[in-house]
């Protein structure tokens, strides 16, 4: 379900976004601080929420795979940001190098320059995680976020049970702030009742359409059961060939 200003995906659009995303991906960073961020190549998405909202498994249902983000039944678990990258083939292990040693070395992944790197985000708003730590995943994220030139959009996940909170309209104003552009998806909707879905997918929309850095739709999924899943892959796929 989508609520938006926005041309509608058709068919050609959704069919390569689900190309885009096809294929093995791999973890290839974290970072705990500033100094740490991988080098900037190609195109970044990154994904922010609060902690148990759902994040690592809308993350895999996105690429379709089972375990690529970690999840976890302890909120606040993801305290570093992780980076994932698609590949798009291997290559042998030691190309100069002959002989038995050659054959038992891992291939090599080579990364798709097409599909981006996706951008697992420390959760926020998670009590029990002390203010120390809190306030340092905090100034990680502000200075990712200022800092990143080949950072395309940020994904707001709210979950759709309870919609935008004051912790997540601090996220949303701090993303306006820094110019930001951001995208709010709503996350775990199969627990809603359908006309639950329609009102809270038109309330959040209401809620964020006057918001300067804010994208002019909202998408209502669900990492469990599939739903929302082609529309977002296929804003994803619009939002990088704009950017291209």
């Amino acid at each position: 379900m989508t609520t938006s200003t926005t041309k509608p995906y058709d068919a050609e659009e959704i069919e390569a976004a689900r190309k885009l995303f096809e294929g093995p991906w791999d973890f290839v960073w974290a970072s705990t601080k500033i100094d740490d961020l991988p080098p900037m190549v190609g195109q970044e998405i990154a994904f922010a929420g609060r902690s148990n909202v759902g994040k690592s498994s809308l993350i895999n249902a996105l690429t379709r795979r089972n375990a690529l983000a970690r999840t976890s039944h302890t909120p606040g678990r993801t305290q570093q940001l992780n980076f994932f990258r698609q590949v798009e083939h291997e290559e042998p292990a030691g190309a100069g190098s002959t002989g038995s040693k050659r054959s038992r070395e891992k291939p090599v992944p080579v990364y798709s320059p097409h599909a981006p790197t996706i951008v697992d985000m420390p959760g926020y708003g998670y009590a029990a995680v002390g203010k120390e730590k809190v306030a340092a995943w905090t100034r990680l994220i502000h200075d990712y976020l200022r800092g990143r030139a080949n950072l395309m959009r940020v994904y707001v996940l709210i979950d759709a049970r309870h919609g935008i909170k004051d912790v997540d309209g601090a996220v949303l104003e701090t993303l306006d702030k820094a110019a930001v552009s951001y995208q709010v998806v709503l996350t775990k909707g199969d627990a809603l009742k359908p006309a639950d879905q329609t009102f809270m997918t038109e309330a959040t929309f209401d809620e964020i359409k006057r918001r300067p850095a804010a994208f002019p739709e909202v998408l209502l999924t669900s990492s469990e059961t599939g739903a929302g899943m082609p529309e977002f892959r296929a804003a994803i796929g619009r939002v990088l060939a704009e950017r291209a």
